[in-house]
Parts: C-alpha cells; sequence; structure tokens
C-alpha cells in the first residue's frame, strides 16, 4: 500500500483501521486453517511491512517444517524483511509485482522456497482490491491458481461498499501508485473460480471461522474473505 496514501487514508476514514485489523485476525485464522490441513508451503502475496506474528511465525507455532515465500513490490520492504528472515533457508523475500503473476511464480526466491508440485497455500489478503479492471484480476489469480497442484488453497480477502459508502476511502487513492477497487460480494467470489470455498465461504472476514466472538455487527467492517482449495 502506497505509505502516502495510508497517511492519507488514516486521515479520511479511520474506520479504515478496524479493517485493517480484522484482516489481520483473518489472516491468522486462515494460516492455522490451512497448517491444520497439511500445508507446509505458503506464498503470501502483498505482504507488506512484517509485523509480529509474521505469517511464518504463525505457521511454524503448529508445524516448524512451513516454508513461507514473502512476496512484495516495495523495495523498501524487501529490505527490511530481508533482513528480518536473514540465516533462514525456510523463508524467503520477493520483490515482484501482482500485477505480473508469472513472474512472482518463477521468481528466484520464490523457487527457492516453493515447491509447485506439492500443495502451496497462496495468500491474498487485501491486495487484489488494488487491481483496476483493465489489469483483470481474474487472469492474475487464475495465472496463480494454474501454477498450484490440486490440495492447495487459496486465501483471500477485499474490501467492497456492499455495507456502506466507502467513497471517501477509494478517493486517497484516485492519485496513489495503486487505486483502491471496491468490488461487490459476487464480484469477488468469481477470484475464486477453480476453488472450492470452505465453509463459511465468503463471508465478512470478521465472520470467518472466528475463534471468539466477533467485536462487530454485519457490515461495519467492509471486508470479505474466505479460503478455498483446488479440488482438480
Amino acid at each position: 500500500m502506497d505509505r502516502d496514501a495510508g497517511d492519507r487514508l488514516a486521515a479520511a476514514a479511520p474506520e479504515v483501521w478496524s479493517g485493517v485489523r480484522a484482516n489481520r485476525d483473518f489472516l491468522r485464522r486462515a494460516v492455522r486453517y490451512v497448517v491444520d490441513s497439511g500445508i507446509r508451503q505458503i506464498l503470501d502475496i502483498g505482504t507488506g511491512l512484517p509485523s509480529s506474528p509474521n505469517v511464518h511465525e504463525i505457521a511454524r507455532e503448529l508445524a516448524p517444517d512451513v516454508r513461507v515465500a514473502y512476496v512484495d513490490n516495495d523495495p523498501i520492504v524487501n529490505t527490511y524483511a530481508n533482513v528480518l528472515l536473514r540465516g533462514s533457508a525456510a523463508t524467503s523475500i520477493a520483490l515482484a509485482d501482482l500485477r505480473d503473476p508469472r513472474a512472482i511464480l518463477d521468481h528466484p526466491e520464490v523457487r527457492q522456497v516453493i515447491d509447485f508440485d506439492r500443495p502451496v497455500a497462496v495468500l491474498l489478503v487485501a491486495i487484489v482490491h488494488f487491481l483496476t479492471e483493465a489489469e483483470r484480476p481474474e487472469r492474475v489469480v487464475a495465472t496463480l491458481r494454474d501454477a498450484l497442484p490440486a490440495g492447495s488453497f487459496l486465501v483471500l480477502s477485499h474490501a467492497t461498499g456492499d455495507f456502506a459508502d466507502r467513497s471517501a476511502a477509494s478517493a486517497v487513492y484516485d492519485d496513489a501508485t495503486a487505486t483502491l477497487s471496491l468490488r461487490s460480494r459476487d464480484r469477488i467470489e468469481r477470484l475464486f473460480d477453480g476453488f472450492t470455498l470452505v465453509e463459511p465461504g465468503l463471508v465478512e472476514v470478521p465472520f470467518w471461522r472466528p475463534d471468539a466472538p466477533p467485536p462487530t455487527g454485519p457490515g461495519e467492517i467492509g471486508y470479505y474473505g474466505g479460503v478455498a482449495r483446488k479440488t482438480g
């Protein structure tokens, strides 16, 4: 996320930070779910600046042998993460952009830890809404999907305007390095084509397998999330 845009977003729409926290909680629960389901490789695209607990920390609480490749298009994130991950042969960071999924799949830092002949969990948490329609988000996700063997997972969350007027948040990104494209539930569900959503399906992120009573009522967060498995 463009850092200057993030600062302006905090001023224009401070409620968005509830969504940021809800996405982090969703990420934690989803990572635990896929590892519990047998996944030992995770590709986290759009990781952002690392904040503990990181994906590899969450995953390795359950299975110490989980391998994690982080991907981000921000050189500062790349530099910071390289320092943090130094010395770990089972964790890497790649400087690459979701708009070019083939480059991510072929990146040597990704290939160093991910074997695409074995199931992988791909994390696209709060990142696909930065793709415009012209950048064809379905094509991007399909390229990643087609590289995955059966038994792999897609973990995805996405901002929506279904419940409230989010125009103030969206407008902040009009002149940023990435625009914010709010999409409907039906539109987001299309990103899971070729996967089978696990229960409870595509829902608001606080209501995806909560491990505590959700702190908000329906419609307050503005993000959908889901976890889906590739079965064929």
